[in-house]
């Protein structure tokens, strides 16, 4: 798999251009017009990469624990409706997304409400990609790692979100534990977190400048998330 790089992301958001506008445009649109009914997550770059990744790997399934609203669900299901192929399988113990994906997206899509933790069976073996944003709690993270990573298979690309926030995950955290794993495997990760990485961050806000795509959908620039693949085994 191809790690994610300044580079790479330079030659997707040149390939993905006039579909990510769209997108963008549309997810602004929607967030103007729904207000507080939607409370949105992923910040910018990382739900544009997310989008991206999404477009080159062209995954058949897709795995999203943690839905809260559904921005990034609908972030992800528009780069499956762009690719014309693949399905969305989406976990949470609450149902506020239910209300906020349009229906024109959500035919690629198959919501389980409930706790992750009962339903692992659930799970497609064949899952292609693999998305996190749920309960940051350190207990969480063990429980993912121990029993969701070996349910996937080997080099599923993966995200994590809110892990930098800062310089450094929080203690006692999710950031903290899946950081620590990925040291102790020896596995590459890629964040464009201004907190983390903010030579990287800049870089990428110049491409998005030099394409006329710096336009934000939303205020918030922390972009914690990281993205990595699953080991190998």
């Amino acid at each position: 798999m191809q790690h994610i790089s300044v580079d790479s992301l330079r030659e997707l958001y040149a390939k993905y251009e006039v579909d990510l506008r769209k997108v963008k445009n549309d997810q602004r649109s929607f967030l103007a017009e729904r207000g507080k009914a939607m409370k949105p997550q992923l910040d910018d770059v990382e739900a544009e990469i997310t989008y991206m990744r999404l477009r080159e790997l062209r995954p058949a399934k897709v795995v999203e624990i943690g839905t809260f609203y559904g921005w990034s669900t609908m972030w992800q299901l528009s780069a499956l409706r762009d690719n014309g192929a693949g399905h969305l399988y989406s976990f949470d113990i609450v149902d506020h997304v239910v209300r906020n994906v349009p229906k024109d997206l959500a035919e690629r899509w198959t919501f389980t409400k409930g706790d992750v933790r009962e339903n692992i069976g659930v799970i497609p073996d064949d899952t292609e990609y693999l998305f996190i944003d749920a309960d940051h709690g350190a207990r969480f993270a063990r429980w993912y790692i121990e029993n969701l990573f070996p349910a996937v298979p080997g080099g599923t690309p993966t995200s994590v979100h809110d892990v930098f926030h800062g310089r450094r995950p929080k203690p006692l955290s999710e950031g903290s534990v899946i950081i620590k794993w990925l040291a102790e495997k020896g596995i590459e990760f890629f964040t464009p977190s201004p907190a983390k990485a903010p030579e990287v961050f800049a870089e990428i806000a110049k491409i998005k400048k030099d394409l006329g795509l710096d336009e934000p959908v939303r205020d918030s620039r922390d972009n914690p998330m990281i993205f990595f693949d699953l080991p190998i085994l």
